[in-house]
């Protein structure tokens, strides 16, 4: 039987086959998936970094330092993990003769910095010996930065000032300054440890760091992975000087020139195997829910979390922009919100007696628009827009202590859909006739909930499982790239994919209220913001 293979890193790691093959890296696993040719998922493995490797005293996957902002992972451990998960999958009898492509996904944002002379060692690896062994010292930083640090402040703003300012470098990299993103990570590095930097020959995002392992060679770094470093112009595709010259010196040749998502990066396995570029486990999550344009996936959980298809982006200071995974021509968004399902509970258990079923009654017996009544919950500080505390508005847009416990239910959900509809549509994305939203996380089992939602957006919703979206995303795209990459829609190549099920349609008059009530929330909104950020009430 022939298939593709898929892997991911991120604090996790994730690999994928399906006549294709797939490894996903992330904070936490290396985890490994293959599909056959109809699409179907056959087998599983993973590597938990913890459990498995405790001898790098990792907690998470990651070494929290004393500064509580300096987040790193060994990176040997990565490597070490990926000798495990073929060990284990040459034990269980898997035929590595039936792959026809291999693609991935990691981790975005962390970075591997490869020690002057690895490439040589990369070139004459031995399949005799394990990977780590070969590889122990062609690393010039053996802790890597990954996405949960937030220790590049000064870099950020440095960085911004650099290029005209905040706005200025969303407008350019899809993205405003953030201390995760890993050119800011790179500055730190060199201002702070230049002689390990001298010492780098190459620079590897996580994805292209796992995809450099299979192959024998530096593998390039993916548009879309790239668009989450603040150095790639998304527009163009190419690197930004302006950036680079900020970060550090000589940066592009250590960088290399990126590559379209869809690239076939060099042959392996067995003779004919083609390996995908691998991407970041946000794009790559984005191709295994088989988002098309128009498209928007909502993930329900204790953030939540939107994906967006865009066709014309619109930077902003909120959110992220990336290069889409599987249109070069088109983008992707990604929004995140914190008080989410948390914040559901909370008003669940105040106002619903701590039942479900008593919330979703309180949904029913509302009116869509809940009379004109508006509410804006943070108990945390939300992230998008940064809003602490709980703010009731009347039909009068009078602002009032308490609503009635069925009117607050469903404020809590009008409020959290408005505000997302709102901030996807800043970032350009608009409804389209063909529009589907596709729900994920815990609250996409509760169909009054979904039912608001496809209310607010005017748009069908559907659910699917998916757990292993990221792996099966780079199987899938493993299928895109076997089958040609750009001259083929992604769409076509993924048609026998399981479909999503449809669980809430709009109700008839839907469009006429939200369409009213849209411009009155964002104007409530852009009052709070306004006025001095207290407590909650």
């Amino acid at each position: 039987m022939l298939f593709l293979l898929s892997l991911s890193f991120f604090i996790l790691l994730n690999l994928s086959v399906s006549p294709q093959m797939s490894p996903l890296l992330t904070t936490i696993t290396v985890k490994v998936v293959a599909v056959d040719t109809e699409m179907n998922v056959f087998y599983e493995e993973s590597v938990h970094f913890d459990r498995d490797l405790p001898e790098f005293g990792t907690r998470g996957g990651v070494h929290v330092h004393k500064d509580g902002l300096t987040v790193t992972s060994p990176v040997l451990m990565w490597v070490q993990a990926l000798d495990i998960i073929l060990e284990k999958m040459k034990a269980s009898g898997f035929d590595f003769s039936q792959v026809l492509a291999l693609s991935g996904a990691g981790q975005q944002h962390g970075s591997i910095y490869w020690q002057a002379g690895a490439q040589q060692a990369l070139r004459s690896l031995s399949p005799d010996l394990p990977l780590h062994q070969q590889l122990q010292a062609c690393f010039s930083i053996s802790d890597c930065p990954v996405w949960m640090d937030s220790s590049t402040t000064a870099q950020c703003r440095q960085l911004e000032a650099a290029v005209g300012g905040a706005q200025a470098l969303s407008c350019l990299t899809g993205s405003r300054a953030y201390e995760r993103f890993t050119g800011n990570q790179i500055a730190k590095i060199y201002q702070q440890n230049p002689k390990a930097y001298s010492h780098t020959e190459r620079i590897s995002l996580v994805s292209s760091f796992a995809a450099s392992l299979f192959l024998g060679s530096y593998s390039p770094i993916d548009y879309s992975d790239g668009s989450g470093m603040n150095l790639l112009q998304i527009q163009d595709k190419v690197w930004s000087q302006a950036c680079l010259g900020s970060c550090a010196p000589h940066l592009e040749e250590k960088l290399g020139p990126p590559v379209p998502s869809c690239s076939v990066v060099r042959y392996g396995f067995p003779p004919g195997c083609k390996v995908v570029a691998f991407t970041g486990d946000n794009p790559a999550s984005l191709a295994g829910m088989r988002l098309e344009e128009g498209d928007i996936a909502v993930s329900l959980g204790t953030s939540d979390t939107l994906f967006l298809w865009l066709q014309e982006p619109m930077p902003t200071l909120e959110g992220h922009i990336f290069c889409n995974p599987v249109d070069p021509q088109h983008y992707m968004a990604l929004l995140c919100f914190k008080n989410g399902s948390l914040m559901r509970e909370k008003i669940r258990d105040e106002f619903a007696s701590c039942s479900w079923s008593e919330f979703s009654k309180a949904l029913q017996s509302t009116e869509m628009g809940n009379g004109g009544n508006l509410g804006f919950y943070f108990d945390v500080m939300e992230i998008t827009p940064e809003i602490i505390g709980r703010h009731r508005f009347n039909t009068e847009n009078h602002k009032v202590s308490a609503f009635p416990g069925d009117v607050e239910v469903r404020a809590l959900i009008e409020g959290q859909f408005m505000a997302k509809r709102i901030h996807a549509e800043g970032l350009g994305y608009r409804v389209m006739s063909k529009t589907k939203i596709l729900a994920t996380g815990g609250a996409s089992h509760n169909r009054d909930i979904l039912q608001v939602l496809a209310d607010v957006f005017g748009a069908p919703v559907y659910v699917m499982d998916t757990a292993n979206s990221a792996c099966v995303g780079s199987a899938y795209r493993a299928f895109h790239g076997l089958a040609g990459g750009t001259d083929v829609p992604f769409s076509e190549v993924v048609k026998l994919a399981p479909n999503p099920r449809l669980a809430a349609t709009p109700s008839p008059g839907a469009s006429q209220v939200y369409e009213a009530l849209l411009p009155q929330f964002a104007k409530l909104e852009q009052r709070i913001l306004s006025q001095t950020q207290g407590p909650p009430e």
